[in-house]
């Protein structure tokens, strides 16, 4: 009987303690998730146009929650009908095969006052690397806007093969930028 009570009390707690992470969805609209390359050492910016985020957070008890992103790979665009062509193919994205990017965290962690890490695996074209995002997380008015911006090497992931390997001509970082604002799930 006493197992009983104690995996009960366990439980409980577990829920309480989820139920105080905040539940927040992306509101589409106003969300904005954006890559920078370079080519030639110049930028060569691009953007997703459909992508979701949810996140679990309660900013005084960050180790409880979670981030969770899903992106359409193939609403990738960098402004150039030629451009758009050559990376949906197989020595860039994939899109045929690989249309969705994920990210999912393990954990999240408070670095500042309004500002959090997530360390989590990006899953993109196939494979699985551990990542962190760091950003900024403030509550106004009902919602909430998180902003940030990492850098991944393009080579971990297959992206930019064959010709494109070598680095000199179009660089070996890029940067991920986003700004998702958010609304409590009802």
């Amino acid at each position: 009987m006493k197992k009983l009570v104690l995996a009960a009390a366990l439980l409980s707690g577990l829920a309480l303690q989820s139920a105080w992470a905040a539940d927040w969805r992306m509101d589409p609209t106003s969300s904005r998730l954006e890559f920078t390359a370079t080519f030639e050492k110049t930028p060569a910016p691009g953007v997703f146009h459909r992508f979701d985020v949810k996140l679990d957070l309660e900013p005084s008890t960050p180790d409880t929650g979670r981030l969770d992103v899903m992106i359409d790979v193939a609403s990738a665009d960098m402004s150039s009908a030629d451009i758009n062509k050559a990376i949906a193919g197989g020595e860039w994205f994939d899109f045929a095969r690989f249309g969705q990017a994920e990210f999912h965290s393990s954990e999240i962690r408070r670095t500042q006052a309004n500002a959090f890490t997530a360390r989590g695996t990006l899953s993109l074209k196939g494979v699985r690397q551990p990542v962190e995002v760091p950003f900024s997380f403030r509550e106004s008015g009902g919602g909430a806007t998180m902003e940030g911006s990492f850098v991944v090497k393009r080579g971990a992931f297959g992206i930019g093969t064959g010709e494109w390997t070598a680095t000199d001509v179009i660089g070996a970082d890029v940067t991920v930028t986003f700004r998702v604002r958010l609304r409590k799930a009802a």
